[in-house]
């Protein structure tokens, strides 16, 4: 299975023959699925806050940072853009010279000039071929336009972080990156007391001086138009954590004759988050962004998640210094059992047989571990992971987000809670991640190791199988204390493929 060459390169990476087998191995096996409650909705295990309950949250937000609150955001930012362009990839190395009528590069081509990057594009094209982008399709050169975006000859965007493609081509002239949008939301969002905005993101080694050359490029304008200061930090996955890559038929993916490694997913961010110092951090996909006009929704549902995040804290914080000092009793405790269940959807079947010590025991356990508040958007096709109420190990029931391959499709009562599913996790979340001491929790101690999950991928528009580590806002967060609140769609507007930058939402 493994050549001389092969064994070279998994040992520069930090990675022994025997782990790398192993990860071929679960791609045999899978990973076990998990056991669920049920669905989680509005009203079960969904919060649904009324306005009075909004405002009262971002009033409680404004008061943390007034108070000098620590607050960070933090960003992966390390994905390529590979999956983004895979149907331009498909139909530049396709026999076919002319786009299947209705097919993405066909809806592409006919709105070509509303692509931000379509200047950049044109100016390309005539670098290249001598003649504008307008000339070449009127030619019927289709392949020659397409592959002028995605090969390392054009914009070569096919190869670069999706972090610092053109998204957002403003009225001025200007063109934004996502980046620069996050730099920009960041500013509205999470700016501290001092009026510091500490924003974290996570690159790939191979493209990290690129984030850098734009960061070093855009912050001082953006802190100038914005009144603030910009910290901005970056790290990067370690190789180590990097999995192998598979074909369908679970033997070794190869490109040019070579083994390729995928980092091990969001997951293995969990050690990135844990170096973050900030009692508070934001956590978003970097390509969910919009313009500046379009913003008003994402920053006021971000101070509404913050604010129940603390207002959660409050609550906890006061019965964790009650339980540490001993002082509560049977009454004070069903209060505090009826707030884990009905306030953070975490259930017990033998909590009501315990003894007050035990109980006690029990909830010091459950409200001394990280919190964090994620934003639940009610499904309308978009792809993405869902919450459920799925049992831990311990045998107790809370919410938890599940991708779709983690849950049984042979078990109908799980179909049935699948069917009534109601909602999708837009990766919008809030994390309170320090004890009521003021300690940073040690994050990977909360992991769930069982809670991974293989995905398909592509590579130049050839698929393979990926092997996940337990995501960041999944497994990795698995032991971690969890609330589910209702925002609204228009607060999720990512960019899954590049015909994504079509939409009214992205036309600055």
């Amino acid at each position: 299975m493994l050549n001389e060459r092969d064994k070279k390169i998994i040992n520069s990476r930090g990675i022994t023959e025997q782990e790398l087998l192993a990860q071929v191995k679960r791609f045999e096996t899978g990973f076990p699925y998990l056991r669920i409650a049920d669905s989680a909705r509005a009203g079960a295990g969904i919060v649904l806050l009324d306005r009075a309950g909004e405002d009262a949250a971002i009033e409680r937000w404004k008061r943390y940072l007034r108070d000098g609150g620590s607050v960070s955001k933090f960003v992966p930012a390390s994905g390529a853009a590979s999956r983004m362009f895979k149907a331009l990839f498909a139909f530049a190395d396709g026999d076919s010279d002319v786009p299947v009528p209705g097919s993405d590069v066909d809806s592409l081509i006919k709105d070509i000039d509303r692509l931000p990057f379509y200047k950049e594009l044109d100016g390309v094209m005539k670098r290249l071929h001598g003649k504008s982008i307008s000339q070449l399709l009127d030619d019927g050169r289709y392949k020659d336009v397409i592959s002028g975006i995605i090969s390392p000859e054009g914009l070569n965007y096919g190869n670069l972080p999706k972090g610092l493609l053109a998204f957002h081509a403003y009225g001025d002239g200007t063109v934004r990156t996502p980046v620069e949008e996050q730099l920009a939301e960041g500013a509205q969002s999470a700016a501290g007391a001092d009026g510091v905005v500490r924003l974290h993101f996570t690159v790939s080694g191979n493209h990290r001086q690129l984030f850098e050359n734009k960061l070093s490029e855009v912050i001082p304008a953006i802190e100038k138009r914005m009144g603030v200061k910009f910290d901005v930090t970056m790290s990067e996955q370690k190789p180590s954590t990097d999995t192998v890559a598979v074909n369908p038929d679970n033997t070794l993916f190869r490109e040019n004759g070579d083994l390729v490694f995928r980092p091990g997913g969001h997951g293995a961010l969990i050690q990135n988050l844990n170096d973050i110092d900030s009692a508070v951090v934001f956590i978003k996909n970097i390509d969910n962004v919009v313009p500046d006009s379009r913003r008003e929704p994402t920053l006021r549902y971000k101070q509404v998640l913050a604010g129940y995040l603390i207002e959660l804290h409050d609550v906890i914080e006061s019965y964790l210094t009650d339980l540490t000092s001993g002082n509560y009793d049977r009454t004070k405790l069903e209060e505090m059992l009826g707030f884990a269940h009905k306030k953070l959807s975490i259930s017990h079947d033998d909590a009501d047989n315990m003894t007050d010590s035990e109980l006690a025991g029990y909830l010091t356990v459950k409200f001394n571990r990280p919190l964090r508040v994620a934003g639940m958007v009610r499904n309308e096709g978009e792809p993405g992971g869902g919450p459920y109420l799925a049992y831990n190990p311990d045998g107790t029931v809370s919410p938890q987000v599940l991708e779709s391959t983690q849950i049984d499709p042979d078990n109908a009562g799980y179909a049935s809670m699948v069917s009534k599913a109601t909602h999708f996790n837009p990766v919008d979340l809030v994390c309170y991640i320090r004890d009521i001491d003021g300690n940073p929790y040690d994050l990977p101690v909360y992991v769930d190791p069982a809670t991974g999950f293989i995905s398909s991928k592509s590579l130049h528009g050839k698929t393979l199988r990926a092997l996940e580590l337990p995501g960041l806002w999944n497994g990795a967060m698995s032991d971690w204390t969890t609330v589910f609140v209702e925002v609204p769609i228009t607060t999720f507007n990512p960019v899954k493929t590049v015909n994504d930058l079509l939409r009214p939402v992205h036309q600055a």
